[in-house]
């Protein structure tokens, strides 16, 4: 690529596990994300109380960890690898970002079930950007980011197609 600032990076990755519930469900959500991804994960809490689910406002009910650089890079690779490289092209967006879920963490390399745990399933999304974005974040003399520089999703797939090999499949 001959301008530097054209190329694609990833901002960062986000890997979210909803367990619906505290206690000791996540605390070992918690432990089994902390060993996959490397990080100590955040709790989420919920913003409204839902009955039929037994959740109450403010309860901690998940957890997740953003991962950037290096980290995500290579956690993607393994998060690709376990869904055979390949993603739907539904699961992008307008903006560059894609999302895909794993559903067993035992899918991962060194992960074994344990009966007392159960198996937890995630979500990882992907935010992509170009070089410059931090004119449009930064706090003195910020400016908006010209159509022209921003990720498209076409941008996003090429992305995952050259640096990853990523095959895209067409949902129908």
């Amino acid at each position: 690529m001959e301008n530097v600032m054209q190329e694609v990076l990833i901002d960062k990755l986000v890997v979210n596990m909803g367990v619906g519930e505290s206690g000791i469900r996540l605390n070992n959500g918690e432990k089994i994300l902390k060993e996959i991804t490397g990080q100590t994960p955040v709790r989420t809490i919920s913003k409204r109380t839902r009955q039929p689910f037994n959740i109450k406002k403010g309860e901690s009910i998940g957890c997740k960890v953003t991962l950037r650089k290096e980290r995500a890079e290579n956690f993607l690779r393994n998060a690709l690898a376990i869904h055979e490289n390949m993603i739907s092209d539904y699961q992008f967006d307008e903006t560059g970002g894609f999302s895909f879920g794993i559903e067993e963490h035992t899918d991962f390399e060194g992960m074994e079930y344990d009966p007392d745990i159960g198996i937890f399933g995630m979500d990882v999304s992907v935010s992509l950007r170009r070089r410059g974005y931090r004119v449009a974040r930064r706090k003195q003399n910020r400016r908006k980011i010209p159509a022209r520089h921003k990720v498209t999703r076409e941008d996003a797939m090429k992305f995952l197609e050259d640096v990853f090999g990523v095959t895209i499949v067409e949902w129908e």
